[in-house]
């Protein structure tokens, strides 16, 4: 590893200086009142030569030998404006150049999704990939983005973890699960615009990337559209309120600029019943100009979240209560209290080093450490019953299947009109066991990941000659993650037990064996308290070559990864693999791709890229049951991932249109659930861990955007997605649980059953829907108003199938032999897997904007689904019913006990923004 490190840092260093050949100067000044622009970023398009405009708003770009090329003129809040330019001689004055303001766009929409739809990692919702691609000027990735989101729709069946974020540089997806957490920036939309999109396999100037791409988000101070921002929104979708104010003071004479920003986004419940919204944003950075070659940034971002989850529900659920009903809250004093909040505090503090070392070459270094907490909160009852108002006990289905009619009729009527957490009897029931001297029955608690992760990196970007970019980085990420369960209320008790009350003996009852039957209170700690370590050094090298008739890259990049689990406790259930740090896991990862575009004429393109990469395991898919224990997966595996797309541009000057074909591969990957599990091994059950490794997926399909501009102020807009993503093998399924009666009982041996195959080879991925299309318009008038409108229409969605069902497990006795009455054909229609029906979502959007004076003022609004349509956006087969005769049993009923699990899309909504900005 360190041989390869210095062989790249040696490559990086081999910078080769070339004379200046063209020179371009010019100056920018603001429209309206004609003063000089600094930090206005110029650049030659399809090079990496830019430079930014200086306090008079003078630019000069040289060191370009092509004859024609098209100079880019790019600033925030502004339009952007192309010259192309032909050297007719070494020398091209442009003079002076107006930017004019951009205030009859619809900036707000590109983060309208972003805040609503919250991009959770809670739900199927956790791979909605708008975030990404919100700066794409793709047709295709625009429409995936503003209109296939709220479908939880995914670029080529692909979860999110494979497109990278970064800010200034830093990459900014998890360590734990390789997902951005958006929320650690949510709510500073007038900061963040400033985004460098590269999608696909595209080259990037910052990363590698991944198979989705990689956004960099910059948010140096001088760059930021200087003024003062305020804005008003009004939603029904997650917040209900937000406000937002924003300065940006732009270059001084001193050479210092500094922008500030904030917001607040506050709601009683969103769209569905009971998810509360609580969020402040604050945002600060500052840049010095130390000459015409250094700056530094600081940036600070601060945002923390409180939000109300929302839960799957069964069919069951659905008929008596509908799409918004949430089992998760109830009503204390008359006060909406939900169970289960997620409480996002993370600080992000960083310093870049912007080194302009000639006119061809920068060097950017920087370092970011960010810390704080994620929490999600729940109760605890091992004391008492099951406080769900939808647990299965309680719902009619739960009579039906033993023929009680009247108690299933009390179920129903209950539910319908209540149907919601009964926090009274949890109070209730944790003041009578403290007057008698009883531990609590109930508990609300938290588990919590404190994270400390420390990210160290230098970007090196140069143009060994104008036709050849040559772009290289090292990075350094060091994780300490303290993983642990915290109480948070003891609702009126006396403390609470920490015990796991399920186990059999007294020993494996205790969740700590270091301090038995300890009775914790609020802010202690309990059932589990680990540290996950992880340190990660990699290294990136890309060569870009742009030529008259072609472009084509190749890059390569190299890291090694080490984690490693630390136990805090010593877990009475695995006594002697729980306490102290586990084995030390290291992974040797490689990844290497590349691509052109051919110009078969400047307006008809055809573009390829392939890669192969390999990524070391998640450290969320690195432990079989980290909570408990130090125990390594079986045979577990670096991931490795094919990919490959070909596409056709045509670029005339009414129609824009692409048509991509794409190719993926994944191996060798691994998945973890838990769940708990009856007719494991016969009639048993139990609480499992179920692991599957070696898992192989297919996706295939086609991309297609066209817009036309057939008026100047109508233009017509189309997209569709046509996929197939699969299981294309059968991985291996093997549970895992503590060693007792219990699971020996149910053949496990030393607390792990292995099943060998599980049948999922040609089983739908479940990816949101495999197909999409979009048709819509859009008319902009010159009054500066302007309306659109789309309908989207989305197929193919399938659940999520249980893996253990499609093992050995489903038609084998206790005996180890198949169940004498297993019938082939009726197995196949139990595990058939299911298909939602296809549907179609209608959105509207306009706006309208205003210059009086110096004042700029916008009003824009969204709704969407207006047609109010209901439907099924994910979900997934409960995994309970593990044998052919208990599942049988259950879909005998029509109305089954343990159905499948949905997410509801939302029904109409609407988003409405008022901006002003001088």
């Amino acid at each position: 590893m360190k041989k390869i490190v210095l062989s790249i840092c040696v490559l990086l260093c081999l910078v080769v200086g070339v004379q200046a050949q063209n020179v371009v100067k010019g100056i920018v000044l603001e429209s309206d009142s004609e003063t000089p622009l600094q930090g206005v970023l110029v650049s030659i398009k399809n090079t990496s030569i830019s430079k930014t405009t200086d306090a008079e708003g003078v630019f000069v770009i040289q060191n370009s030998s092509d004859s024609k090329v098209v100079l880019e003129i790019k600033f925030a809040g502004y339009e952007t404006q192309n010259f192309s330019i032909e050297f007719t001689e070494k020398l091209i004055d442009l003079g002076t150049i107006l930017l004019y303001k951009d205030f009859g766009e619809n900036e707000d929409i590109s983060f309208i999704t972003l805040t609503d739809d919250e991009l959770n990692d809670d739900t199927s919702a956790a791979d909605n990939i708008s975030g990404l691609l919100q700066s794409s000027k793709d047709i295709f990735l625009r429409t995936a983005a503003f209109e296939f989101s709220s479908s939880f729709f995914k670029i080529k069946g692909l979860d999110s973890g494979n497109g990278k974020v970064l800010i200034n540089g830093i990459e900014m997806n998890k360590l734990y699960n390789g997902r951005a957490q958006w929320s650690n920036w949510g709510g500073l939309n007038d900061v963040l615009r400033n985004q460098e999109l590269s999608a696909g396999l595209t080259p990037s100037n910052f990363t590698f990337g991944g198979v989705l791409g990689a956004t960099n988000i910059n948010t140096r101070a001088s760059q930021q559209r200087p003024g003062v921002r305020i804005s008003y929104s009004s939603s029904n979708r997650s917040y209900q309120h937000r406000v937002m104010a924003t300065y940006a003071s732009g270059m001084l004479k001193n050479d210092w600029a500094y922008t500030i920003s904030g917001s607040r986004r506050a709601g009683v419940e969103g769209f569905n019943d009971g998810t509360s919204y609580n969020a402040s944003s604050l945002f600060a950075a500052v840049e010095k100009k130390i000459n015409d070659a250094h700056s530094i940034n600081f940036t600070g971002i601060f945002t923390p979240n409180r939000r109300g989850k929302s839960s799957p529900n069964t069919q069951e659920v659905f008929d008596l209560k509908g799409i918004a009903y949430n089992e998760y809250w109830g009503t204390k004093n008359g006060k909406i209290l939900n169970s289960r909040i997620k409480d996002v505090e993370e600080p992000i503090v960083m310093l870049n080093h912007f080194w302009d070392i000639s006119s061809t070459t920068s060097l950017q270094t920087n370092i970011a450490y960010q810390f704080g907490k994620i929490g999600n909160s729940r109760i605890d009852y091992n004391g008492g019953a099951n406080p769900s108002p939808a647990y299965y006990q309680t719902l009619p289905s739960y009579f039906l299947r033993s023929n009680d009619q009247s108690s299933a009729y009390t179920a129903q009527q209950n539910f319908k009109n209540d149907g919601q957490l009964d926090w009274n009897r949890i109070y209730d029931a944790n003041i009578t066991n403290a007057s008698v001297g009883l531990d609590n029955a109930y508990v609300l608690y938290e588990d919590r990941n404190d994270d400390k992760q420390l990210s160290i990196n230098t970007i090196l970007n140069t143009e060994i000659t104008s036709n050849i970019i040559l772009n290289g980085k090292l990075e350094y990420q060091h994780l300490r993650s303290h993983n642990f369960a915290e109480i948070i209320d003891v609702l009126a008790g006396n403390g609470y037990l920490d015990i796991d009350p399920f186990a059999e003996t007294a020993d494996e009852k205790q969740n700590n064996l270091l301090n038995p039957n300890n009775l914790v209170g609020n802010g202690e700690k309990f059932k589990y308290n680990f540290y996950l370590n992880s340190d990660v050094v990699t290294a990136f090298l890309q060569t870009q070559f742009k030529y008259k008739k072609v472009d084509f890259y190749t890059a390569v990049t190299v890291s090694n990864t080490s984690n490693q689990r630390e136990g805090l406790f010593k877990n009475g259930g695995f006594p002697n693999s729980s306490l102290g740090k586990s084995e030390k896991l290291n992974f040797t990862n490689f990844g290497a791709k590349a691509g052109g575009t051919y110009k078969i004429t400047g307006r008809h393109l055809i573009d390829a890229n392939v890669a192969y990469v390999t990524n070391a395991p998640k450290l969320r898919n690195s432990f079989s049951n980290s909570r408990e224990n130090n125990n390594i997966v079986y045979n577990l595996e670096s991931e490795k991932m094919l990919s490959t797309d070909i596409s056709y541009l045509f670029r005339g000057p009414i129609i824009t249109s692409r048509i991509t074909g794409y190719y993926t591969k994944i191996q060798d990957a691994t998945e973890i659930s838990f769940y708990f599990a009856d007719g494991v091994g016969g009639d048993n059950n139990a609480f499992v861990q179920e692991i599957l490794t070696g898992i192989e997926k297919e996706h295939v399909g086609v991309e297609l955007g066209l817009e036309a501009q057939i008026t100047p102020t109508i233009k017509l807009k189309g997209a569709a997605s046509i996929g197939q993503f699969t299981y294309a093998n059968n991985p291996n399924l093997y549970l895992t649980s503590e060693d007792d009666a219990a699971s020996v009982a149910a053949g496990f041996v030393n607390g792990i059953k292995d099943f060998g195959q599980t049948n999922l080879k040609n089983y739908k991925l479940s990816a949101g829907p495999q197909n999409a299309y979009s048709v819509g318009f859009e008319y902009r008038d010159p009054g500066f108003w302007w309306v659109g409108a789309t309908s989207n229409f989305f197929s193919n969605t399938y659940v999520d199938v249980a893996p253990l069902t499609r093992s050995s497990n489903f038609f084998t006795d206790d005996d180890g032999l198949p169940f004498t009455d297993f019938d082939s054909e009726l197995a196949d229609e139990l595990l058939t897997q299911e298909k939602f029906n296809g549907y179609m979502v209608v959105n509207l959007v306009g706006g309208k904007s205003w210059k009086i004076d110096e004042y700029y003022v916008s009003v824009f609004a969204t709704v969407n689904n207006l047609l109010n349509k209901e439907y099924k956006s994910g979900g997934f087969e409960q995994g309970r019913n593990a044998n052919f005769r208990q599942l049988k049993d259950d879909k005998a009923l029509g109305t089954p006990v343990f159905g499948n699990k949905y997410w509801y899309g939302r029904g109409t909504t609407y988003f409405l923004n008022i901006n002003l900005s001088f």
